[in-house]
């Protein structure tokens, strides 16, 4: 299993150098106020991807924290409800 994770590693790997090697034509961007920024195909699609996966990672950080606080008061209940029946002799 493990050679086959590695074999489909490479293979991707190698298709997306390839297709950053037939993509290297610079782009021009287009902003408003006639700001422009022109750079290669790949690093525009490179610094895209890697922001919608800041964006979507600061998405869910605020639901994983909430979980992580209603974690440790469920295990403080837990705690307390088992001390009080170690305390009640109902053990």
């Amino acid at each position: 299993m493990r050679y086959l994770a590695w074999f489909l590693r490479v293979v991707m790997f190698l298709l997306l150098l390839g297709f950053a090697v037939k993509n290297d034509q610079p782009v021009v961007l287009r902003y408003f106020f006639g700001y422009e920024w022109q750079a290669s195909l790949v690093v525009i699609l490179l610094l895209f991807f890697a922001a919608g996966m800041g964006i979507g990672v600061l998405a869910v950080l605020g639901n994983l924290f909430r979980q992580r606080r209603e974690m440790v008061e469920l295990k403080r209940e837990l705690r307390l409800k088992n001390k009080l029946d170690v305390i009640g002799g109902n053990q």
